[in-house]
């Protein structure tokens, strides 16, 4: 029960949920691209690691390939007709 009563709660207080989200995913915009300005010898192993939010980047790409190929090869043949054990 005490689940459901913090989802009322942040329910109730939906604007200004959003507006603190807006401003925590601004903080972390800023934190990714501080090293971008304050530079320090890192240990990156290319140049384009250097980069500020290349690894975020990177991620979310990555993200969207797996999904992609995952929806082709459920097409090229994994996804069967719901009659195909009938016939």
């Amino acid at each position: 029960m005490k689940l459901v009563r913090l989802i009322e709660f942040l329910r109730d207080r939906l604007k200004p949920l959003i507006k603190i989200c807006y401003v925590l995913l601004g903080l972390l915009v800023v934190v990714d691209a501080l090293p971008f300005f304050v530079h320090k010898e890192g240990h990156s192993h290319t140049e384009i690691e250097r980069l500020p939010g290349f690894w975020s980047v990177f991620g979310f790409v990555a993200c969207v390939a797996i999904i992609l190929v995952s929806k082709w090869y459920g097409h090229a043949g994994i996804m069967k007709r719901e009659n195909f054990y009938d016939e």
